[in-house]
């Protein structure tokens, strides 16, 4: 029984220190998302880009943001959009035409999924004549900023090579899924996205909004099939010393689902790429950030299992409950860890983050609504979680339908 004993303590032991240790980092790498100073831009337009419009039968959205990257506030003849009708049997093609752009229409029942249809459209644009300095990659249902490219030439003269817009929402308000979407990534904007890019750390690709050097992207080559493209390339890209960085004044809005359904959808096919990266990519991330000292690639490592966050978060509670809130620890004789006040400053660091996320973002009072219904979207994740961890095979693509289009002048408002 004494062995039986100790073998559970030892586990325990183990449990706590590995929740513990990633509750504190977590916290703590956080507040550097806190600081945010705004530098003005420096460079003149010089940078020539080749935009690219992932679209799959998007003619209820595509009107708008063709005519906002048709405005931009960037030279016009330094760049050209491309916009690839993946598929396509509605009318998304003549919506293209209809606005003086030749569509790039592609047609594969084998290969689908948008990490193909870039591929393809990559092989394309490096048969033309002309040539672009940077690639800049957009979904059909996206609204940008106007100063988008110019803010995109700036750090590409300041060297960067891989570069993450801002993340917002395009429909914030249309219901309680919707809004909780929009909690989540004004979290990760700042507390993860903004917070590594003040500690020069990797930032990582959210799938749109994405720019890169267009010589990196043919020494590279694409190569990301996966269903989180974002991921894949992120892995290769820390995996090869190459550290993807944050523009946070350059604005992409992004359409999020407003119904418990496509969300679960959407979000499984999102873990199910997480889980296929993560046992493709860990081992080599590890290695590499050993042999090479590198912390930044051990955070990459750290991103890959992002699903398992939501875990560890409960994880949290779980701990903090079993230790603060019950004796059913001091009753099974099982020696505690990390005391209790641990738990509580990873719970208030993390847990009260989110409200001071909005103030710091000056959103609205309705925004702060949200945050009633969305623990109950967090819960949501957990049996996804498990579901898209025994799937994790399934690597079906499920197309996301978009119907809200909304246009920039609708939406476009100042951000801190």
């Amino acid at each position: 029984m004494n062995i039986l004993h100790d073998g559970f303590n030892i586990l325990f032991f183990t449990v706590q220190a590995v929740i513990a240790c990633i509750g504190v980092y977590q916290a703590l790498l956080s507040f550097a998302g806190f600081r945010y100073k705004k530098r003005p831009r420096v460079h003149a337009p010089a940078k020539s880009f080749a935009v690219v419009v992932a679209a799959h039968n998007e003619e209820q959205v595509i009107a708008p943001l063709l005519d906002n990257l048709l405005r931009l506030e960037y030279p016009r003849e330094l760049y050209d959009i491309f916009v690839i009708c993946d598929n396509c049997t509605d009318k998304t093609a003549a919506i293209v035409r209809e606005h003086g752009l030749e569509p790039m229409e592609r047609f594969d029942t084998v290969n689908k999924g948008k990490g193909h249809a870039i591929e393809w459209l990559l092989g394309q644009l490096w048969k033309r004549e002309r040539q672009y300095d940077a690639v800049v990659i957009f979904d059909a249902d996206n609204l940008i900023s106007l100063n988008y490219l110019a803010e995109m030439n700036e750090k590409l003269l300041d060297g960067k090579q891989v570069i993450q817009g801002y993340l917002e929402t395009k429909n914030p308000y249309d219901s309680w899924v919707s809004i909780s979407y929009a909690i989540t990534y004004w979290y990760i904007n700042r507390m993860w996205q903004l917070a590594r890019f003040n500690l020069g750390m990797a930032n990582t690709l959210a799938g749109t909004g994405m720019c890169f050097d267009a010589k990196l992207l043919k020494e590279m080559g694409w190569h990301a099939h996966s269903l989180t493209e974002d991921v894949e390339f992120t892995a290769r890209c820390v995996e090869r010393g190459i550290t993807p960085t944050w523009a946070h004044e350059a604005i992409v809005y992004d359409e999020k689902p407003i119904t418990m359904m496509s969300s679960c959808r959407q979000r499984l096919r999102w873990l199910r790429g997480h889980f296929d990266c993560a046992k493709r990519f860990s081992w080599p991330l590890l290695k590499s950030a050993v042999v090479h000292r590198s912390f930044a690639k051990f955070d990459a490592l750290l991103y890959l299992f992002q699903p398992f966050r939501f875990l560890f978060l409960a994880s949290i509670s779980v701990m903090l409950y079993l230790q603060a809130g019950t004796p059913l620890l001091d009753q099974l004789g099982i020696n505690q860890l990390v005391p209790v006040w641990v738990w509580w400053s990873i719970h208030i660091a993390i847990f009260l983050q989110t409200p001071l996320v909005l103030a710091i973002e000056r959103k609205p009072w309705r925004a702060y609504l949200g945050i009633i219904v969305y623990p109950i979207f967090q819960l949501t994740w957990f049996p996804l979680t498990f579901i898209a961890f025994f799937t994790s095979r399934n690597k079906s693509w499920n197309h996301t339908v978009h119907t809200r289009a909304l246009r920039i002048e609708d939406i476009s408002l100042p951000k801190s």
